[in-house]
């Protein structure tokens, strides 16, 4: 250990998260005997005051043991990593590419709620309104391990604001995440198998994004992958951070190849690739958010706009670890 510094470093970080664990659980287990002890002594001197407060202490307790919970489900090799989160617009014109915008909005809004920083890398503004693409960087400890399960299609149904007849239209945008990958994981690229284009940036920025060609576009030609960057002035840093990008790319397709591999079925994939709808979001006729893989819903579409995600990230985590368990189970027999 002493000849390996960063192997050090990994064993330690390991060390420090059972540590964590292990001390979390027996607080929880030393915190629930107390309170059971003297909800039953108060009971005996018939003092309603303690009875109360130790309910409360119960109450909180439920809270940290669920958000303890969620926190064991990330586990998986690069959970605890910073990551990336792009989103594209679908068909439909101005509609998807507005839809795109407000999907943004809502990350950007959760990552803020759970005290992760937000970095927006690059953006393809759309003709009339909303956006064609965009790539947030949100960094936080698990980001990756949370935003995981949102990869897929997002679908809208609202009275469009762009439609003078107040027609109600269905939007489509999708949602891809992965993991910024760590300095210690070696991903080898060729770059011949990659071309890099140079453009201009697009959106905020004065006379410099509109004279020189700082944005920069990497496709890796075996995979199809493109990424791009626009968030520095300098061509070169944003050459830098697209490499980067491309890295996380091949390093999320290579954990979904073992992911799949170790669950033995094809459907795990569909959960989270392209062109397979997760969610769905009804403004109007009644108004409904529904995960389609995990059956939890919110009658309030306002909140989880703005951010409130948890309950559908969580319960679409339990989903993905009980789907590998039975995949296992299957295996066996």
């Amino acid at each position: 250990m002493w000849n390996d510094a960063s192997e050090a470093q990994k064993l330690m970080r390991e060390r420090q998260q059972l540590d964590d664990g292990i001390n979390g659980v027996r607080a929880l287990e030393q915190q629930l005997a107390d309170n059971i002890e003297l909800i039953e002594l108060g009971e005996e001197e018939g003092d309603a005051d303690v009875v109360r407060d130790a309910e409360e202490a119960l109450k909180a307790l439920k809270a940290e043991a669920a958000r303890r919970q969620v926190e064991a489900m990330l586990s998986g090799e690069a959970d605890s990593n910073d990551t990336y989160l792009e989103v594209h617009s679908g068909a439909g014109g101005t509609e998807s590419q507005d839809w795109a915008n407000m999907l943004l909005r809502m990350y950007t809004r959760w990552a803020e709620r759970q005290r992760f920083k937000v970095e927006l890398l690059e953006v393809h503004d759309g003709e009339e309104a909303g956006i064609k693409s965009a790539t947030l960087l949100v960094k936080g400890h698990n980001a990756y391990g949370w935003l995981k399960t949102e990869s897929g299609v997002h679908r809208l149904v609202r009275i469009s604001p762009y439609d003078s007849n107040a027609r109600r239209h269905t939007s489509f945008s999708s949602i891809w995440v992965y993991p910024v990958v760590d300095d210690s994981i070696q991903i080898e690229i060729n770059e011949s198998d990659c071309r890099i284009d140079t453009y201009r940036s697009s959106g905020a920025g004065g006379q410099h994004v509109n004279t020189t060609d700082s944005a920069v576009r990497i496709t890796h030609i075996p995979t199809g992958i493109v990424v791009q960057c626009q968030q520095e002035r300098s061509q070169h840093k944003n050459r830098a951070k697209a490499w980067d990008m491309l890295r996380a790319r091949m390093y999320e397709a290579e954990l979904m190849k073992r992911e799949e591999a170790a669950n033995a079925e094809a459907a795990s994939k569909t959960d989270i690739g392209w062109g397979h709808q997760i969610r769905s979001y009804v403004l109007q006729p009644y108004q409904l958010v529904k995960d389609l893989r995990t059956g939890v819903a919110s009658t309030a579409p306002g909140d989880v706009l703005d951010g409130d995600l948890n309950e559908f990230m969580e319960a679409a985590l339990a989903h993905r670890i009980s789907g590998a368990a039975d995949a296992v189970v299957d295996d066996v027999e």
